[in-house]
């Protein structure tokens, strides 16, 4: 289930020239160097603390010496926050091309947005879609220009499976009542359907879902702190049975330069290029167009 395989890409040959593009990205260091390596106009890198992104952007210029990367401050936690993020995006650039919607946390515990959201669908969903709606008129306007080719790719998961039976639970104090992994399961569901809405929405733009595989990441790294079988089995078996970052990067990389005759919206693939129905949750356009209904009303409710 958390596998990979399917189409072979690598990015240093398969990535076309990107030019003239612009991108932001809420991923790790490994897609936005790939990226950099083909020469995008520029890439927005965000990130929630100023040393980390700033560290990132270094390094990724050590190894590429003239991209064009700026950092954002954005925490997905914060409305304030994320406002802020695209007022100063777009204070910088009147173009789009990619928006990556990476950021992410797994399986935590029990905690808040500023908003007081449920943390993992507050922050995986909610504040992705904010982000998103923010950043909608740049992106259907780059759309518009001749040979564009407009791309949002929502980083979601295998463990979108693990959602409960109903599907979302819109009511709050009633998700806070689930364990952590459904309460992920549900987040990671959300992007599967928010993706399919966007497309239905707006297909001017390329919208897909994408599963990185099983990957050794800092992602675990909440879960190890408190699962001492986790902890101690990431480190035995991580290395056999997961994929690292490098690889992990690919299907997202894929998604967002590959053929556009080979990326369809609404879409959910996983590793690599593989069009998948998910759950049967996943599939149910009416569970989309609920999903997108309350969402916006949450945020208008909110001013935004």
């Amino acid at each position: 289930m958390f596998g990979l395989g399917g189409k072979s890409f690598v990015p240093e040959k398969d990535i076309p020239d990107l030019a003239g593009k612009s991108g932001n990205t809420g991923l790790g260091k490994e897609a936005i160097l790939q990226l950099a390596k083909h020469h995008p106009s520029r890439i927005f890198l965000a990130a929630r603390t100023p040393s980390k992104g700033e560290a990132a952007v270094a390094d990724i210029k050590k190894a590429v010496p003239d991209a064009n990367i700026t950092y954002l401050k954005l925490d997905l936690c914060s409305f304030r926050s994320i406002l802020a993020a695209a007022q100063d995006f777009k204070s910088q650039s009147s173009r789009l091309d990619i928006l990556m919607n990476n950021a992410g946390i797994m399986a935590t515990p029990l905690a808040e947005t500023e908003e007081g959201y449920e943390s993992q669908f507050g922050t995986n969903h909610i504040g992705h879609a904010l982000l998103t709606k923010q950043l909608l008129p740049t992106l259907l306007s780059t759309a518009e220009e001749e040979g564009s080719d407009v791309r949002v790719v929502n980083l979601t998961s295998e463990g979108h499976r693990l959602a409960p039976s109903q599907g979302i639970v819109f009511d709050d104090s009633t998700l806070k009542t689930y364990g952590p992994w459904a309460r992920y399961g549900q987040s990671k569901l959300a992007n599967i359907l928010f993706t399919k809405e966007m497309a239905s929405r707006y297909p001017s733009i390329t919208s897909v879902a994408v599963h990185p595989g099983l990957i050794l990441t800092d992602l675990y790294g909440p879960n190890q702190k408190t699962n001492i079988l986790l902890r101690y089995g990431l480190r035995i078996a991580g290395p056999l049975f997961m994929a690292s970052i490098q690889t992990g990067a690919l299907n997202q990389l894929w998604a967002a330069t590959g053929k556009k005759s080979e990326v369809s919206g609404g879409k959910y693939y996983t590793p690599i290029a593989r069009e998948s129905g998910g759950s049967s949750l996943a599939q149910k356009s009416d569970l989309a167009q609920q999903l997108w209904d309350w969402t916006e009303k949450e945020l208008s409710g909110k001013g935004y």
